[in-house]
This record gives C-alpha cells, structure tokens and sequence, in this order.
C-alpha cells in the first residue's frame, strides 16, 4: 500500500457520501492520483471543481484535471458558478464586530457567507488541492476550496480587499494571516463535514482541513528561494496554464519582493491575449493602480467589485499617490499577445514578446514556469516584511 492510499484509507471512511473539491487547472497538483486513490477505497464521488471566479470547465478540460478519459457511471462533475443565486445557499453572517476584531480594524461590517448548495447532498466534502504561497491570503489550499473556490460573491471580494489593503508582499508566504482567519471562520460554519488533502512539495497531507493545510503550508514555505539581492529587471515566464493575466498575475505576486526599486517586473506570455474571461471589461474600465491609489478616491472606486480592485493592485505592485500622482515602485510590462496600445490604457508596459531575451545577467533575472514558487530577500526591506 502506497503512502497516498493509507491516507486515504485513514481519512475517509466508507459508506458515506462523499462530494470531491478540486482546483481547476490553473494549478500544479496531482490531482488524479489522489482522485484514483478515493475512488478505489470508497467507489465513484461526485466532483466540484473550485473555480471561485474562473470560467466554467469543459468536460474535457475536468476530465483532464482528473486524469481520465471518462468518469465512473453515475457520477456528477459539477462546475461552481460563483454567481448564479439560485445555486448559492445562505449560511448566516460573519458580524461587524468579529470581522473588526479578525481584520485588525481595517474593517467594521457584516459579511454574507453563501456557498455552493450542493454541498447538502453529500455527508462528507473531501478538499483535494495544492498548497502554495498566495498574494491574497498567505498560503492557498485548505479552507480556501470552500471560499472562494465553491463560494458566493460577498466574502469572496470582501477577503480580497482586506489582503490587497494589507499589500501583497505582507501576506504572501506568511502563515497567519487576517484573511486566513476569515476563511477558517466562514469554514466553521458549513453544516456537512469536512476533510482535506493538502499537497506540498510532493507530500500529501491528510486530516482536518485546518490541520492538512497547516502542516502543507510549513511544507511549502521550505520550498521559498531566497536571494541575497533585489535585481534591476525580472522576466517571469507564464506557463501556459495562465491564460489571462488574472491568473497570469501570479507572475508578478510571486517575484516582486526582488525586483529593486525602480526596477522593472516582465509578465512573458505569448500565449496571454486577454486580462480576464470574466472580469475584462471592468479592468478595462478602472486599470490597473497600486493601493493607495484607490483607498485615495475611495468613494470613486468603493462600488467596483472589491475582488477586481485587489487584482488591479497586486498586479501592480506597492506604490505611493500623494497630490494626484502615482508613484508605483516598479514598472511592470506585460510581453503578451496583449496589443500596446491596450497595455498603455490600463497603467502596464509594452513590450513585444519576439524581442524578450530570455537569459539571466548581472542585472537581469529569468524564471521559468514563474507563477508558484516564491522569491524573498534575504534581508527584505519594511514594505515587504
């Protein structure tokens, strides 16, 4: 018996119910031998892919990300739809006074938990995912499935917010975080029971979701690089699971904590042609501005989706915007299949993809298949620590 099938076996018991929660693939994970390993010990389980806001999956594409050419008879694969209420049930409010305390004061109001109703079918929901450093709530996997990867829209945006006011590089690849404990709050209250396999350099951990995903994420920040000094100019190369920058702006999470002042972040994705499949048009619309910038004009930006301002910040990285003008620390360049005159109109850079030299120097830092692993400094300065 493998380590993976006695964990299993350890974890899920037979005779029940079991709803299966899985990343879409926009994550490395292996997912289908964990899928495998369930389906031999407890029969054929309904599968949820966690989209959050990501498109709906083809069959194929879920078929893929479960690594079979087709499913066992009678099971369902079922795509989230983050924003259809008819599919969403209400599971009470996180109140203004916890979410004070949770938030450290940023925040003083209530929160609507709403999530996947399906969830009511089943006896036991089995969280199957990654566990990687995460711009938005420290490490990813664990509760996160549930919110935002099978939830509604108000918490979603609400815990993206706080992060992105937080900033990015103060939460990423930290443990306990606010926005942690929000997820882990709104967890307790989903009434069917709970379990997880949280992944992390090549371990599977089993248990609780609180406790897998705490012993994965001690596992996957081993796996951080440190560096002893910031570069002048950074390349991250998207792999071709980021097919938008929503997702593609992992890239520029992960490595801005070593691009030096002044220096210049490159997002290279040929392949990359729009921002978002769900949210294009908005980010059209607001572009893309550091922090300050937004809580600057708040009553301007306050009715924009909260979860789409988090986005426009974490791509563009810690600034200042101080008597009308916007500092931003870096420069950040999309080599896309994103035209010019599109990436000027939102705030980013240009630069055509054919002219992107693709070598590490002196000044200049090449990473591969950029997007899950994170970089630090050694000695990181005050806005990244």
């Amino acid at each position: 018996m493998t380590d993976l099938q006695a964990a299993v076996r350890r974890t899920l018991p037979r005779g029940r119910k079991v709803l299966l929660i899985v990343p879409d693939n926009t994550r490395t994970a292996p997912i289908g031998a964990v899928y495998r390993a369930i389906v031999e010990h407890v029969g054929p389980v309904d599968v949820i892919f966690a989209l959050g806001t990501h498109p709906p999956m083809s069959t194929e594409a879920m078929l893929r990300r479960l690594e079979i050419e087709e499913p066992p008879p009678s099971t369902k694969l079922i795509n989230h739809a983050w924003d259809d209420p008819t599919r969403l049930l209400n599971l009470g409010k996180i109140d203004a006074d916890e979410i004070d305390a949770i938030s450290g004061g940023r925040f003083r109001m209530a929160v609507d938990v709403t999530i996947n109703r399906a969830i009511l079918d089943y006896d036991l929901l089995a969280i199957v995912g990654p566990v990687f450093p995460h711009e938005v709530v420290g490490f990813s996997g664990g509760n996160k499935y549930l919110f935002p990867g099978i939830g509604g829209p108000e918490l979603l945006h609400f815990f993206h917010w706080l992060g992105a006011v937080i900033t990015c590089p103060k939460v990423i690849g930290h443990k306990d975080t606010p926005v942690r404990r929000v997820i882990d709050r709104a967890a307790r209250m989903v009434p069917t029971e709970r379990v997880a396999f949280c992944i992390a350099g090549g371990k599977v951990f089993a248990g609780t979701p609180e406790d897998a995903w705490s012993r994965a994420a001690d596992e996957s920040a081993r796996q951080i690089v440190t560096l002893d000094r910031p570069y002048e100019r950074v390349v991250a190369c998207a792999p071709e699971m980021y097919d938008e920058i929503w997702v593609g702006g992992k890239c520029m999470y992960k490595l801005e904590p070593v691009v030096a002042d002044g220096g210049e972040l490159v997002i290279y994705g040929p392949h990359i042609e729009r921002f978002s499949a769900t949210h294009e048009d908005a980010i059209r619309r607001i572009g893309y501005h550091t922090r300050d910038y937004f809580l600057a004009q708040w009553d301007r930006f306050k009715h924009v989706p909260w979860g789409i301002l988090a986005h426009s910040t974490h791509v563009r990285g810690i600034g200042t915007y101080e008597d009308g003008i916007e500092s931003p620390r870096i420069k950040v360049t999309l080599a896309t299949g994103i035209s010019h005159e599109l990436c000027e109109s939102v705030g980013l850079g240009y630069l055509d993809p054919s002219q992107v030299v693709l070598r590490s120097d002196e000044k200049t830092l090449v990473v591969p298949n950029a997007g899950e692993t994170l970089f630090r400094l050694a000695d990181p300065p005050g806005w990244a620590s």
